[in-house]
């Protein structure tokens, strides 16, 4: 009798040691070193990179505001999906730029559907119709010169996809490191999941992180390019905009871009409908919804999965330091583009239609930091010169301009 309670006693112990075993390997923890060699050591250290990373981008966004909107969210998706054993995200079954539906439904995660509003360009299109619906165009098409500025601003990505193709890159990796040079994140997202889903983690952080810091990497680019009378150049007043003007202004314009470049279709006529929602008068509830409800939805969806790309694998290499530096090459080159375009119309101008040259620096999408900077600059020159509102057309004008540019890409590469 002894001996058979002595069995079970023991029999129970190593049935409990069993299962706190199977727990603690089961844990994050555990499957962190899953393996207990040298290779799961260096891939769990991996894993606790990234999550140092992603409370570093948290603390940016919380504490110094940069972007916070999607910086936020973006560096959550990137905890839940380094998170080991979470299981929210699954590399393997969108590999080689393909969604693998014959083992989706057997493997997803909570992030896999998500995800597929970015694979499928769902979420930046969404997002580009609350932008419109946000954007006045009127200082625009008061000055179409603006225009030109916000095309000139997009050299930068041209010449960073030369670039960077020329350092190793493939054309669709070119490509999209290229598009952070026009500072637009949605747009840099819509391209990059289409040409290269592999780099969509470096290139979201890189274009959000340098949207947020225009007003510390343009000022000196712009202090460079230009001479302290230059800075001082006062603009007339914009002439009033009717509301005919802004009514065809987006029908016309995506009429025209649909027609000679259809790969731009998708975002430019998102960003037009969102804006005659708002420019019309007749559906305020539609374009309230646009600017707000919708708008903060898709942006939760969209930094969450975009952030979940970041893993380890994808994130931790020199590939991805390349990018980063390549990105703010783009985003400077941008700036200088626009500022040197404005010099030279001056050249051509009548004395006291001189364009200030701050405002080129405002040609890139980073809608309305951009031209904010162009109007702290001016005014320190200046503190009477106003070129909030003449920085606002270029500023605009880089977002059709950033669209325009993915389209040609997407024309070239896809």
């Amino acid at each position: 009798m002894f001996t058979l309670q002595t069995s079970l006693l023991t029999s129970q112990t190593n049935s409990v040691g069993e299962s706190l075993l199977d727990f603690a390997n089961e844990s994050g923890i555990g499957l962190l070193f899953e393996g207990g060699n040298f290779f799961s050591l260096i891939g769990g250290l991996g894993s606790l990179i990234m999550i140092g990373i992603a409370f570093f981008l948290l603390y940016l966004a919380i504490h110094h505001k940069f972007e916070p909107l999607l910086l936020f969210t973006i560096a959550f998706g990137m905890l839940l999906s380094n998170l080991p054993g979470a299981n929210l995200y699954h590399a393997e079954l969108f590999a080689g730029g393909h969604v693998h539906w014959d083992i989706f439904v057997a493997q997803a995660g909570l992030l896999d559907y998500l995800y597929l509003g970015v694979k499928l360009g769902i979420y930046p299109c969404l997002i580009f119709v609350g932008v419109g619906a946000m954007t006045d165009f009127g200082p625009l098409i008061a000055n179409p010169k603006s225009f030109l500025l916000g095309a000139a601003a997009q050299i930068g990505i041209f010449i960073t996809f030369l670039g960077a193709y020329a350092l190793g890159f493939t054309p669709e990796q070119a490509g999209s490191i290229g598009i952070i040079g026009g500072a637009d994140g949605p747009t840099s997202i819509y391209l990059t999941s289409l040409l290269a889903p592999e780099l969509l983690g470096p290139i979201a952080v890189a274009a959000y992180s340098y949207m947020a810091l225009v007003p510390v990497i343009q000022p000196p680019i712009m202090r460079l390019l230009t001479t302290k009378k230059e800075r001082m150049i006062k603009m007339s007043t914009l002439r009033p905009v009717s509301k005919t003007e802004r009514i065809l202004f987006p029908i016309v314009l995506t009429s025209i871009i649909a027609f000679l470049l259809p790969s731009a279709a998708p975002l430019i006529g998102c960003l037009m409908l969102g804006n005659l929602m708002k420019e019309c008068g007749v559906v305020d509830r539609l374009s309230k919804t646009v600017q707000n409800e919708l708008m903060n939805i898709v942006v939760i969806f969209l930094g969450i999965t975009v952030g979940a790309t970041a893993t380890a694998e994808a994130f931790l290499n020199l590939r991805t330091l390349g990018i980063l530096v390549l990105g703010v090459v783009a985003f400077g080159l941008g700036t200088a583009g626009g500022v040197l375009l404005a010099k030279f119309m001056n050249l051509f101008a009548k004395e006291g239609q001189k364009i200030n040259p701050l405002i080129g620096s405002a040609g890139v999408s980073a809608v309305p930091m951009a031209a904010r900077v162009s109007q702290t600059e001016g005014q320190r020159e200046n503190p009477s010169n106003f070129l909030l509102m003449h920085a606002m057309g270029p500023n605009v004008a880089g977002v059709i301009g950033s669209a325009v540019a993915a389209g040609l890409l997407l024309a070239f590469l896809q």
